[in-house]
């Protein structure tokens, strides 16, 4: 059981997407293509890496089962085997495919539907960390969108404690780009520190979303500065885990952050 000493600095959650329709324009067909890029994202500076094989774009095209497992496992096999220190998490929301990627070595679930019971029960059976998102379907709140976040959020927690995960093991997303409209985003954007009052480790993923295309007016290959920015203001308001599909650019943001609202300091710092 991997464990992370939380509130020492802002974590990094590398994205490996083993799909043909990634938003992103960065998927991976090619098990060796997706090991290779997981590998490298570990050497630019990520703690964590997702891996995912089925892609959860707005009008995604879902895939069952026996399609996410041949895509994601046997990525994940790889890495465990080639990064045997880096925690490794599966994005899905199917219980078989987070058992299949427990056996070859997962050490997180990643749900993009909040926290249903199914991966929670395998979370605890196989000791994995578990990250709840908010999610819905359409962008109707009836009050504050971030009340209706921190709601729902709250929820999650609750039910993962029920189950008997560890708290320092649950991670909880506010779901940027997820039934939220681009306003929407940028105000929970600006309250992310109500996500971390709730108490539980935080992750946020604004890499390359749409929001930051239609502010800066890039395509996604071209959100890497605007995915910094983003990355630099939840350090500052403590979020514990930015997932990215740009580390390199992130490690760098996140250095000068935590360095002032975290006090870290590198291992060769000499002040």
């Amino acid at each position: 059981m991997r464990n992370v000493a939380w509130g020492n600095r802002t974590y990094i959650m590398g994205i490996v997407n083993a799909t043909p329709d990634s938003f992103s324009g960065d998927g991976a067909t090619h098990v060796e293509d997706a090991v290779a890029r997981g590998v490298t994202q570990v050497e630019e500076g990520a703690d964590f890496v997702d891996v995912g094989g089925e892609s959860t774009r707005p009008g995604h095209d879902p895939v069952d089962e026996a399609t996410e497992m041949a895509r994601a496992i046997p990525v994940l096999r790889a890495l465990r085997e080639r990064l045997p220190n880096t925690i490794l998490s599966i994005d899905t929301t199917k219980p078989a495919v987070a058992r299949a990627a427990a056996d070859v070595g997962a050490d997180a679930i990643n749900c993009v539907q909040r926290a249903p019971d199914a991966l929670l029960e395998i979370a605890v059976e196989r000791g994995m960390m578990f990250v709840a998102m908010h999610n819905q379907v359409g962008t109707s709140y009836a009050g504050d969108v971030v009340d209706e976040v921190l709601r729902v959020l709250d929820e999650c927690s609750r039910a993962a404690v029920r189950h008997g995960i560890a708290r320092g093991r649950i991670l909880l997303d506010p779901g940027i780009g997820f039934g939220k409209t681009a306003d929407q985003n940028l105000q929970v954007l600006r309250k992310l520190d109500r996500i971390v009052a709730l108490g539980f480790p935080t992750m946020i993923g604004a890499s390359r979303k749409s929001t930051l295309g239609k502010l800066t007016g890039h395509p996604p290959p071209q959100r890497v500065y605007a995915t910094a920015a983003t990355s630099a203001l939840a350090a500052a308001a403590g979020i514990d885990v930015v997932r990215v599909h740009d580390v390199a650019a992130t490690r760098d943001a996140l250095a000068v952050a935590d360095a002032i609202f975290r006090n870290w300091r590198p291992a060769q710092w000499i002040g």
